[in-house]
């Protein structure tokens, strides 16, 4: 029923048009290695092959209580992690949500077009409002919709998550569907881009919960701004499973976890991490695995202080790639209300 665009050309003699990315990310909590192993380093890998637009969607972290001051300083902290991970500018568009207003007013249109049953199933929305259904913002409940928009706006292809996200991108394809339907061909139906490594990186503390910035254990995570003692300290203190091989397997979630951040960081496979420490026990290859964390982590931390120092570069960059942003929402919204028939559009 939509419109599933590919990376085809307009026209014979017209250059394949790359596959469009949208990728949002909330300003909230302490970034950490979850974060830049399950999404963010595949982001920047990613950016000479698609035409991404990176979105820190501050508008999201309002759903949940905040501070002016919070908020203020989380956004552009992120951005200084993005930038400091290898998002660059110049290849990908970065921006911050609040300062492109299409994506609050799409999000209302796309209400009109929302089931409230959908939205009662999602389970991110059971997960955060914890039983007390009738205490959460409606901005909680109505999370899924915005995530649409943010989406939909910008004729997105791909949107890179994690498997709990996948119910989202599914409402976002029904919910899109259902306008195109009633209003005639306007969306792009986006597919969910699932990585099969890494994408979900589990707790140090309990590796059946997904690693996560608001888990109360300061040890759960590695934060990508953690001292080198303090990153060997945490992964000293990992849990594992019984035994001393070092062997994943569904037996040893912990172990399976702590390989897995091992081959993410060394570029390696689980089988080539656990071939290389045959016979070796727990404790050697937990040191070489804190030492490979500080070691890759080193690079980030350094031109994450840099930009830390100064401020007025993510400021700049932000507002930049705001304007650019702009021009897309603002040419999407204009076909939009011509569809709907609001905002000038009734000819």
């Amino acid at each position: 029923m939509g419109a599933e665009r590919g990376a085809t050309g307009e026209g014979p003699h017209l250059p394949a048009r790359r596959k469009r990315v949208f990728s949002g990310i909330q300003p909230s909590g302490s970034f950490h290695i979850g974060n830049y192993l399950g999404a963010i380093r595949n982001w920047v890998d990613q950016q000479a092959a698609y035409d991404n637009v990176f979105c820190i969607v501050d508008l999201h972290a309002l759903s949940l209580p905040t501070t002016r001051e919070g908020l203020s300083g989380n956004i552009l902290h992120l951005a200084n992690v993005l930038l400091a991970s290898g998002i660059d500018p110049e290849q990908s568009i970065l921006f911050v949500q609040s300062d492109v207003r299409e994506h609050t007013e799409l999000c209302w249109l796309l209400n009109s077009v929302t089931q409230f049953g959908d939205l009662r199933r999602m389970t991110q929305f059971k997960d955060k409002a914890g039983g007390k259904d009738e205490q959460v913002s409606a901005a909680l409940f109505v999370y899924p919709v915005l995530q649409a928009a943010d989406i939909l706006l910008y004729d997105t292809d791909l949107v890179p998550v994690g498997e709990d996200q996948k119910q989202h991108i599914e409402l976002t394809r029904d919910v899109a569907a259902r306008f195109n339907a009633r209003y005639g061909e306007t969306f792009v139906l986006p597919a969910p881009d699932i990585k099969p490594q890494g994408a979900r990186i589990m707790s140090l503390d309990d590796p059946t919960k997904k690693m996560s910035k608001s888990d109360p254990s300061a040890n759960a995570t590695v934060a990508l701004t953690d001292t080198p003692d303090t990153i060997r300290k945490k992964i000293r203190r990992a849990v594992t499973d019984s035994g001393s091989d070092v062997i994943a397997g569904p037996d040893k979630p912990a172990l399976t976890n702590l390989l897995s951040i091992f081959a993410l960081f060394a570029d390696l496979t689980v089988p080539e991490v656990e071939t290389r420490y045959a016979g070796k026990g727990y404790g050697a290859f937990k040191a070489d695995l804190a030492e490979l964390v500080v070691e890759r982590l080193a690079p980030i931390q350094e031109r994450l202080a840099e930009l830390e120092a100064d401020p007025a570069v993510a400021a700049r960059l932000l507002a930049e790639g705001a304007e650019r942003a702009r021009l897309r929402a603002a040419a999407k919204m204009d076909e939009v209300r011509d569809r709907v028939g609001v905002g000038g559009g009734r000819s």
